[in-house]
């Protein structure tokens, strides 16, 4: 069975990000194995479950759906140790995202950037959306490699529109996600923002407002609206690598 590898932080990460592509990885065939820093049982921003701000910008209810629905499988309650994790084990590596504070446990670990380097230097199939491609860049695995993020505009209008109640919850760190992957880059011409969105999303059955990045075995998204697009993309580079 193909193994899908999908680190993430002990809590904090994009509810979306993650449950849609176990849920599409998951009826594809897939075994997704979990991973976090010391094996605990992990949890995703619940203001994303609630509406971060009166209601508005949280995952959307087939989300949600899916999400309960991985909070209640086994795998997901037994995650390995990120360092106990042997890149050979793998057959696909999928980094999502997220920007509440308790990302930042995943996206500095210097444990999972070595794990990372590791796993992409076999040349299998990886996936990062939004935040999750900072793991690459840190990783020092993009340069050479076309990609996309969280564009900086979708960052700064939700740091915009909210600081006044929540502060700094959408800004993770003082560099701009974008800024911080072009710098990583070999040439800045190899970052594509893509199509200008704020609220319309990739759907299961429509891709017309989703965007990804693809260049050879690595595909990228820029934020919840990909998901599932990103998720159909990995799952076609897992199928042409065991073919």
């Amino acid at each position: 069975m193909t193994r899908i590898l999908m680190p993430l932080p002990d809590r904090d990460f994009d509810t979306t990000e993650v449950a849609v592509p176990w849920k599409l990885f998951t009826e594809a065939g897939c075994e997704v194995v979990f991973a976090t820093e010391d094996g605990a049982t992990p949890a995703c921003d619940p203001r994303l479950l609630s509406g971060v701000i009166f209601g508005k910008l949280g995952a959307r209810e087939d989300a949600i759906e899916a999400y309960r629905a991985m909070e209640a499988s086994p795998e997901f309650s037994a995650p390995k140790k990120w360092r106990d994790l042997k890149a050979g084990d793998f057959d696909g590596l999928f980094l999502a995202g997220g920007h509440a504070p308790g990302m930042k446990q995943y996206l500095g670990s210097e444990a999972l950037h070595r794990f990372v380097a590791d796993f992409w230097a076999t040349g299998r199939p990886v996936g990062a959306i939004c935040h999750g491609v900072l793991v690459l860049a840190r990783a020092g695995v993009l340069s050479g490699k076309r990609t996309t993020c969280l564009p900086k505009y979708m960052e700064r209008s939700a740091y915009l529109a909210t600081f006044w109640r929540l502060g700094r919850y959408y800004r993770t760190y003082d560099l701009y996600v974008e800024d911080e992957v072009k710098a990583a880059l070999a040439n800045e011409d190899d970052f594509v923002r893509g199509p200008r969105v704020m609220s319309k999303r990739g759907t299961r059955d429509d891709d017309t407002h989703a965007f990804v990045v693809e260049d050879g075995a690595y595909v990228s998204g820029r934020w919840p609206g990909d998901s599932y697009l990103i998720a159909k993309k990995m799952i076609e580079r897992l199928g042409a690598a065991h073919a």
